[in-house]
């Protein structure tokens, strides 16, 4: 007779991971919500910024940018002031009425970046990146806006994919090291007569052009909204699966389950650690390890030790 698989915390965890991995597949329509939304937010900000340089330049004619620039190099800022930028400032005067009938003069306001100084977008934008890496980009969202939970391991997390991203103090003393927030700082920007402060610089637009910039920064809201519902779905079901798998005391009982759900499980998931030590170790993953000085991720610092134990217990 077959010796049932007993599970402990670690082989739950593992179990935990495959279902974790299933129901983030792209097949789960959150997921694919996830990425239409990205993929929304990239046709948007196309549109948006061959509209804005539109818009600036109605307002700004690149012979007067190049008139400043002729009188600062001349007189320096007492010729004017350039600034490139990628923050803009948009509005559109509307007329409306107060509680007692009167006419009076106001605007809408868009305020329009092209950078990736939104860390909550940048995580969205970048999750699957995030993840690949190893790190965790939903690590936010699972305090559920309680933020009594930080604690170490968050601020630990919180530094990791910052520093990922491109955010803080850099490592690289070269400098050439690309990150995300590079590529976007540097993708668009616009010369525009003024100080560096944006909203000095307010650019009046009519009601059809607000709504292309209203459109732009709802794509940006779009993305964190659907990384958020993707987060609460997954979340949701894997709360309750950690509660099951607690009583479930042999690996054919979670095997069952997985079944029912038409999640692919097998025991071999439970031994992929020890192959992954083994495969990191390997003649050239070594080499590439040592002459690029990869960090390893937590996950792969783990299998390396229990590796190493078994083969010492083996031993």
């Amino acid at each position: 007779m077959t010796k049932r698989l007993t599970l402990n915390a670690e082989k739950r965890k593992t179990i935990a991971d495959v279902f974790k991995a299933h129901w983030e597949s792209e097949d789960n329509p959150k997921r694919q919500a996830h990425l239409k939304a990205i993929e929304n937010y990239n046709h948007a900000r196309e549109i948006t910024k061959s509209l804005a340089e539109k818009v600036v330049r109605a307002h700004q004619p690149q012979e007067d940018v190049d008139t400043i620039r002729r009188m600062t190099q001349k007189y320096n800022r007492a010729g004017g002031e350039l600034y490139e930028d990628n923050c803009f400032y948009f509005t559109q005067p509307i007329t409306k009425v107060d509680d007692e009938g009167r006419e009076y003069q106001t605007e809408n306001e868009e305020h329009v970046k092209f950078d990736l100084d939104d860390r909550d977008f940048a995580r969205s934008y970048y999750r699957d990146e995030i993840n690949a890496k190893g790190l965790n980009a939903d690590y936010k969202l699972a305090l559920q806006d309680d933020y009594s939970k930080r604690n170490p391991v968050y601020y630990d997390m919180e530094s990791k994919v910052e520093k990922f991203l491109g955010y803080g103090s850099r490592n690289d003393s070269t400098g050439n090291t690309l990150y995300h927030t590079d590529e976007w700082e540097n993708d668009f920007k616009l010369w525009t007569i003024g100080t560096s402060y944006c909203h000095s610089r307010q650019f009046k637009v009519d009601e059809d052009t607000i709504k292309v910039f209203q459109m732009y920064n709802q794509a940006v809201e779009n993305v964190k909204l659907s990384h958020q519902q993707l987060f609460s779905y997954v979340e949701d079901k894997m709360s309750k699966l950690r509660l099951g798998l607690k009583s479930y005391r042999y690996f054919d009982q979670a095997k069952l389950l997985a079944d029912k759900l038409g999640v692919p499980l097998n025991e071999s998931v439970l031994n992929e650690s020890s192959s992954m030590a083994l495969s990191i170790y390997s003649p050239e993953n070594l080499a590439s390890l040592l002459e690029d000085k990869v960090e390893l991720t937590r996950d792969q610092k783990i299998a390396i030790a229990k590796g190493l134990m078994q083969q010492e217990a083996i031993n």
